[in-house]
């Protein structure tokens, strides 16, 4: 007797071969087709440019795993975040459109919402499972999704009152789950920081919090002074919360390679690793001369390791992407202190931190290693955006962008793959601090629409007061930088070329009235992707 016909795995079986059969027009070079690689994305929280020894030589902190990442891949020197902040950049990761468009430029916190992702935008874990991937997300979500009370009313509000209204036993609409993710495991906002200390398991929280947080017994140095009188479910412990991450990217990766040996996937690991409080885990305190935040930079880098040796272990690295960065640049309270303490600057050599327009707030490191196709141990000194990462990947499956889906996204295929062309391949960048602020990078020139850092108020706070630089053009109503000659951004030319700046606002202009950075009609499919 015939098995009765299964619609979801033939329409699985159907995505998987048109994946394959994208990515055999791509490697027609080939003496034998490629099938579609795995891509795991690693993004670390509020992570800077100068945490990484393979970006900073006078680091303090030791970060093996990831300085063999750069060594057997490629490692940008000109990325950046969308945004100076969290939730603003994983919108931008997630669909390829910034997220100033949708009017957010601040964060959630506890049970904000509601999803920043509108139900039918493409984003990139739909378009890849659309092709047949199985996809994962575990660990911060932070994009927004709505919880219900008793009467199943919707809450979409910040703030401790708003959790307490929150009943725990409905459904949670706007979930990774529903936005193209097969699987999640993780929490709604900063994992140890906002309110709702409570995992998530698709759309349901299966053990939930019972009562306010005692910060009595955690950790109290200065790093740890970042996480709110939030409500807590017994099972929740913030000095472990990564490494449960951890163990569910690893039991997806396992499980996912038994069974489904033939099917490609996609896992975005999304830490909670180094975003404050400085909590490492028990087995990382004291491993570094760089105290707890040093520690916990540590740990992160030991978790990107485990990531790397599962793919080993499990026989599949050599067809797997990586991508690691972060979301944005590192925070203000633990750079003064590592600078301070441990002679340990994490956002060297850039201007700025976290929430500033300012290099130092959004150049993060990037790194991408693909073996056999990435040339181990270069770099590229291309524009990159995270919002990159979504049209890159379609061009590596074959899947072509609708006009109304990832209208910031780049494809950057060519310098992964180490094929540099003369002229860069971003026309232009667009950056986006909290207040909604505004920069247009263009080559060298940099051009703010605002006065002052877009984010932190230098003056008016004591921490930052000795790293403020006076303004050279302080009646200007904008800043404009050349960063090939003034790449700490002391000097403000806007008066000095007028031309640039009216060019500049001009271009930007154009890009928030026609919706979009990147250009029409691109053809996903033009780069091919030979082995070497």
């Amino acid at each position: 007797m015939n098995a009765p016909f299964d619609r979801r795995k033939f329409l699985k079986t159907l995505a998987f071969g048109a994946a394959t059969s994208a990515m055999t027009r791509l490697s027609i070079c080939e003496e034998k087709p490629t099938r579609a690689p795995n891509i795991m994305i690693i993004l670390a929280d509020d992570l800077g440019y100068g945490d990484l020894a393979c970006y900073n030589p006078e680091s303090k902190v030791p970060t093996p795993n990831l300085d063999k990442l750069a060594a057997e891949g490629v490692r940008f020197t000109d990325a950046h975040s969308p945004s100076t902040v969290c939730t603003p950049t994983r919108y931008s990761l997630l669909t390829g459109q910034m997220a100033f468009r949708i009017g957010m430029g601040g964060v959630f916190t506890g049970v904000g919402g509601p999803s920043l992702i509108e139900e039918g935008r493409l984003t990139l874990p739909q378009m890849l499972r659309d092709k047949g991937y199985a996809t994962a997300c575990f660990g911060k979500w932070h994009v927004g999704m709505t919880f219900f009370d008793k009467d199943g009313k919707a809450i979409n509000k910040n703030g401790l009152d708003a959790v307490k209204q929150v009943d725990f036993s409905r459904p949670i609409s706007g979930s990774p789950i529903h936005r193209g993710f097969d699987k999640f495991f993780g929490t709604a906002c900063c994992p140890t920081t906002d309110w709702l200390y409570a995992y998530i398991d698709g759309d349901r929280i299966p053990v939930p919090p019972t009562g306010i947080l005692d910060r009595a017994g955690l950790p109290k140095h200065a790093y740890s002074k970042d996480n709110r009188p939030g409500l807590i479910a017994p099972d929740f412990d913030l000095e472990e919360v990564d490494l449960v991450f951890l163990d569910k990217s690893k039991k997806f990766l396992e499980q996912h390679v038994k069974e489904n040996p033939d099917q490609p996937f996609f896992l975005f690991h999304s830490m909670q690793a180094v975003h404050l409080p400085s909590f490492p885990a028990d087995r990382f305190k004291g491993r570094t001369d760089a105290g707890p935040h040093g520690d916990f930079i540590f740990e992160m880098d030991y978790i990107v390791g485990e990531l790397l040796k599962t793919l080993e272990r499990l026989g599949v690295g050599d067809n797997t992407l990586v991508m690691f960065s972060s979301d944005n640049g590192p925070e203000v309270p633990t750079v003064v202190a590592m600078r301070r303490d441990y002679r340990h600057d994490g956002a060297r050599p850039w201007r700025g931190m976290k929430r500033d327009q300012w290099e130092g707030g959004h150049r993060v490191p990037f790194i991408a290693c693909w073996p056999g196709r990435i040339d181990a141990g270069s770099t590229s000194d291309q524009t990159l955006s995270l919002t990159d990462v979504m049209a890159t990947c379609a061009a590596i499956i074959g899947a072509e962008l609708p006009k109304n889906a990832a209208e910031d996204s780049y494809n950057m295929l060519a310098a992964l793959l180490g094929r540099q062309p003369g002229a860069p391949i971003r026309r232009y960048t667009l950056q986006h601090a909290t207040r909604r602020a505004l920069a247009i990078r263009r080559g060298p020139w940099k051009y703010l629409d605002h006065k002052g850092s877009g984010g932190n108020r230098y003056k008016a706070n004591p921490q930052l007061q000795a790293y403020a630089i006076e303004d050279t053009a302080p009646e200007a109503p904008g800043q404009l930088y050349n960063l090939q000659t003034d790449p700490g951004e002391t000097t403000n030319l806007y008066y000095k070329h007028p031309d640039i700046v009216k060019e500049l606002q001009s271009l930007l202009e154009t890009s928030k009235q026609s919706g979009r950075s990147a250009p029409l009609g691109r053809t996903s499919s033009s780069t091919g992707i030979r082995k070497k």
